[in-house]
């Protein structure tokens, strides 16, 4: 019997979100385990194999598993009444890696919107590393997770019970993201999101007056092999994942725009990356390039307006408003809205302030 437990050192939550220890989930399953029958292996249901194989995991964990499709024999996936036969080929994989990283508690406050027996929903304030990371190993969402929930994890466990995040958003986005509590929510959470059931929507200010009220971005985002830190659009396909993000212009100010983008995929990054492609990069954006004055006038007093709009939104216009899934226990549909922070309610009154003053003036922006 050979037994294998990989780690694959990709991105594995993608999303609008993230960037190593930044983050959402793409279409992608990671596999944990691996065995090999032996030569005299009988006959046995594929439940118990697993469960005899893998140390300290219950059957009952198996059953979810293989309920969920992420059982797989000789790369199909199982049923639990299958019968193991000699030189079968099993691998357990899921849509989330394993970690493997000490995580320490920290008494770090969270704005809990949400939170019941199988889960909580969490409003991440901006500036908040979601994972422990490069540069980021404490201070993290799941070391204030961690003393939240009153467990903890060494660099070598074996267990899964810091795995319970199924998506993330990154550093500088504010917002919603839910967070399992225990197994069965991980696995069912992280369905939703492997199939894109998710009702996620975002609002960003983005540069630039888009000429549609409404409209679809389409387009495969990998990492830019120019930049490693970066994700650009892959308009021909060739490399990259399958991305769809729908927006909607809720108001106009001239020089930018606020919209409603709504996630029909999660990739790394996808909203920034996406608004970025049509010419629209979000404000502050400083990695794709929202960091400088796009659009406007010349004068000097504009500059320094936009110096002002800069310190009042010291980050990417972007947060995660809505969030709605089927709760993986009682089958009920959850949904929550957190209405925008007060850096980005001061961000759009500032620019709706400086539109209607033009207006006023009868100057056009």
């Amino acid at each position: 019997m050979e037994y294998q437990d990989t780690f694959e050192e990709e991105d594995i939550f993608d999303s609008d979100d993230i960037m190593s220890s930044e983050e959402e989930t793409g279409e992608k399953e990671y596999e944990h385990y691996r065995f090999i029958a032996n030569k005299g292996q009988s006959l046995i249901r594929v439940d118990k194999y697993i469960a005899s194989h893998m140390e300290g995991t219950s059957r009952n964990r198996v059953q979810m598993a293989l309920d969920a499709g992420y059982v797989r024999v000789n790369d199909k996936i199982a049923k639990a009444n299958y019968k193991v036969k000699p030189g079968d080929v099993i691998t357990v994989v899921f849509p989330y890696q394993r970690k493997g990283l000490e995580v320490t508690p920290e008494n770090i406050p969270l704005d809990i919107v949400y939170e019941d027996e199988d889960l909580i929903i969490i409003n991440k304030p901006a500036g908040l590393v979601v994972h422990p990371g490069h540069g980021h190993w404490t201070g993290t969402l799941i070391n204030a997770l961690a003393y939240h929930l009153g467990i903890t994890q060494g660099p070598d466990a074996e267990d899964e019970r810091m795995g319970i995040l199924v998506h993330r958003i990154d550093k500088n986005t504010s917002g919603l993201l839910v967070v399992a509590k225990n197994e069965q929510s991980q696995l069912n959470l992280a369905k939703q999101f492997f199939h894109h059931t998710i009702d996620r929507k975002y609002i960003a200010v983005v540069w630039g007056n888009l000429k549609e009220d409404s409209g679809t971005i389409t387009g495969n985002i990998g990492r830019d092999p120019n930049d490693r830190l970066k994700f650009k659009v892959f308009p021909d396909g060739s490399q990259g994942k399958h991305a769809v993000t729908h927006f909607k212009v809720l108001e106009r100010m001239g020089y930018v725009t606020v919209v409603e983008c709504q996630l029909e995929t999660g990739r790394t990054h996808q909203i920034r990356v996406h608004m970025n492609h049509i010419g629209h990069p979000l404000f502050n954006d400083d990695r794709y390039g929202g960091d400088r004055v796009l659009k406007g006038t010349l004068y000097s007093k504009y500059k320094q307006f936009i110096d002002n709009c800069f310190a009042i939104m010291p980050r990417h216009a972007l947060h995660a408003k809505t969030l709605g899934f089927i709760h993986p226990r009682t089958g009920e549909h959850i949904f929550v809205e957190k209405e925008l922070p007060e850096d980005m309610v001061k961000l759009i009154e500032k620019w709706r302030n400086y539109r209607d003053y033009n207006i006023s003036r009868n100057q056009e922006i």
